[in-house]
């Protein structure tokens, strides 16, 4: 239906098996109309990501990857419990860079990262950020949640932003005034 509306898609399907599945997946999903982002994990590591990346070919109109470095809805000690040491700021920024190593065009993100992604990865890798909520939203199921400001001011290209609007009272309302906060720190840069 977007497709048909001349609309491009985000394909969040966050790819993770071995590099021969993912690059099959990868492929198939390339395929459907007006695909412009697809997902896969970082943590499937840097073989899965080049074949995921060599599954698209060089066209100039291919989608564009995103490795998926630490869920928004991941906090430090729901990684202990997997085994992954460290603050989620330094692992999201190691694997961005072995994203960006492996020919991935961007990661997804928190606004938490973005800033020392953007130093690390530089200009042109694309930053997607989710977990958006206004000031005075629920974080729901998240924990490492930023406003529209925060993301966009520390380097966020796109911004997922779900329930703070498919749950307000007035979604339409709540959209608009989302994207009047980003416009203001547009203005402002």
């Amino acid at each position: 239906m977007l497709a048909g509306e001349g609309m491009g898609v985000f394909l969040d399907l966050k790819f993770h098996d071995i590099p021969n599945t993912v690059a099959a997946a990868v492929s198939a999903a390339a395929q459907l109309p007006s695909v412009r982002l697809l997902t896969l994990h970082a943590l499937g590591g840097v073989g899965m990501m080049r074949a995921a990346r060599a599954a698209v070919g060089e066209d100039k109109n291919r989608p564009r990857l995103l490795g998926v470095t630490i869920l928004t809805s991941i906090g430090e000690t729901s990684l202990e419990e997997v085994g992954i040491g460290g603050p989620a700021s330094r692992r999201a920024v190691a694997l961005a860079s072995l994203a960006q190593g492996a020919g991935l065009d961007g990661v997804v993100a928190s606004g938490e990262e973005a800033r020392a992604i953007r130093a690390a990865c530089g200009p042109n890798f694309l930053i997607v950020v989710p977990g958006v909520r206004p000031a005075t939203a629920n974080a729901n199921d998240q924990s490492r949640v930023t406003t529209p400001a925060e993301a966009i001011s520390a380097g966020a290209d796109y911004l997922v932003v779900g329930r703070p609007i498919t749950e307000a009272e007035n979604p339409r309302a709540a959209a608009v005034a989302i994207a009047r906060e980003i416009a203001a720190v547009r203005r402002s840069q």
